[in-house]
């Protein structure tokens, strides 16, 4: 199994990268958190949960040791492959989804996209003992926020991308910040 790699950025797209390390070019598929940090031609060192079928071999990197470990523990709840937990781990922070997850705010996660009512619920049943110490207050601050973000006409998945970003803990300073990184630094 592969478990890491450290090579050149050789091409980066939207869903993955290629890193070449002695010769060899690894097709690698990444968070949108992941994405963002990487530049192309540069040398990175990627974590990678190595998924093998009858017919391919796929690698899912991570930047962030944190980020591989909760991918792998949303793998291992049953009906959440790989490409679901990728997709989960790219529009909301871990530890917002921690905090979802541990005060079994099923509602927060069923507003990720491609995320049904009965995905939702083994999530949180199947993970909650591991978060259950998560405090809930933030995690009403951040649906409070995105919902004001929403309101002020901005798609959820803008709004969501902008307060994965933003470390300020209540309302109405997430929502100043999400706007600054919405306008460009305008607010």
């Amino acid at each position: 199994m592969i478990g890491s790699i450290k090579g050149k950025i050789i091409l980066k797209t939207e869903k993955f990268v290629i890193v070449e390390t002695n010769g060899v070019g690894y097709k690698i598929s990444l968070s949108l958190d992941s994405l963002i940090k990487i530049k192309n031609n540069l040398e990175v060192f990627i974590w990678i949960h190595t998924v093998v079928r009858e017919d391919a071999l796929d690698l899912y990197g991570f930047i962030d040791r944190e980020e591989l470990e909760f991918f792998e523990m949303l793998i291992s709840v049953s009906g959440i492959g790989p490409k679901g937990a990728l997709s989960i781990l790219s529009v909301a922070s871990i530890y917002t989804l921690r905090q979802a997850i541990g005060t079994n705010d099923i509602s927060y996660l069923t507003k990720i996209s491609g995320i049904g009512r009965k995905t939702a619920e083994k999530i949180v049943i199947e993970l909650r003992d591991k978060f259950k110490n998560e405090k809930e207050g933030t995690l009403k601050e951040e649906l409070d926020a995105l919902e004001a973000l929403k309101s002020l006409g901005y798609s959820q998945n803008e709004a969501r991308d902008a307060l994965k970003n933003v470390k300020a803990i209540n309302t109405n300073d997430k929502i100043k910040e999400a706007l600054k990184m919405l306008g460009g630094g305008k607010v």
